[in-house]
């Protein structure tokens, strides 16, 4: 690579401008590994706040980016995916083509699809978004959240945790935690099994922090939680007769 276009992409990533440049620049052999490891991440987290802003009420729960050599496709996870596509799938045209002038891909370049959510109750984002709205419509702390943590343990999750801080009803700002369950904390398995979500309420006397983190079910389908078991889950067979 150049010097100038090793300038050129220092600039690129230093203000934050069309990373489709940074991304042509990563298809180049001699590209630095680093380089494209951070363009890729730095277009993801864009590209995932702005779907989070846009998308906050009609369920959005992640999404998905696939590189083919044709296209870029966006898969968006949501609980309601009709609300996502809109009337004659216009709302989806409009985010293309947001997403298309926004990170300067080619014409017909990116694609974004629409996935509706196997369970809600098994994603920590759906029910952080579902509970700060709760909170925004002027609901209770302990009913909002206890209704949450009900209906998440009813969707056959193996536990849930709430944290809800901040000034919840006096001027003095607390920290309250609800917890129903089995939760795991520590090593890789609790970076398999358990799915987390932060979201912030504005309210108008300050700003509410809520935390959901939700433990998956064993799912050797692989659909419902993770397809490999716990590590620590032992299987005693039935002895032989």
């Amino acid at each position: 690579v150049s010097t100038q276009s090793t300038w050129e992409m220092k600039t690129t990533v230093k203000h934050g401008e069309h990373l489709a440049v940074l991304n042509n620049y990563t298809m180049a052999k001699n590209i630095n590994k680093k380089r494209k490891f951070v363009a890729d991440g730095v277009f993801y987290a864009e590209l995932n706040d702005f779907l989070r802003r846009e998308l906050a009420e009609d369920g959005y729960s992640g999404l998905e980016v696939r590189v083919t050599p044709q296209r870029t496709e966006i898969i968006i996870r949501a609980t309601r995916t009709k609300e996502v596509l809109g009337e004659k799938g216009q709302r989806i045209r409009e985010l293309t083509s947001v997403v298309q002038k926004r990170f300067n891909f080619p014409e017909a370049g990116v694609e974004l699809y629409a996935e509706r959510v196997q369970n809600r109750g098994l994603s920590a984002i759906a029910q952080a978004e579902s509970l700060r709205y709760k909170l925004m419509g002027g609901l209770a702390v302990r009913r909002a959240c206890y209704g949450v943590l009900r209906f998440v343990m009813d969707n056959n999750a193996k536990g849930c945790e709430i944290i809800v801080s901040g000034k919840l009803r006096a001027q003095r700002a607390k920290s309250m935690k609800f917890k129903d369950g089995y939760m795991i904390k520590s090593g890789h398995p609790a970076q398999m099994f358990v799915d987390t979500a932060t979201r912030h309420v504005y309210l108008r006397q300050g700003v509410l922090g809520i935390k959901v983190s939700i433990m998956l079910p064993y799912d050797p389908s692989g659909k419902m939680g993770p397809s490999v078991p716990q590590p620590d889950h032992v299987i005693i067979p039935n002895p032989k007769e």
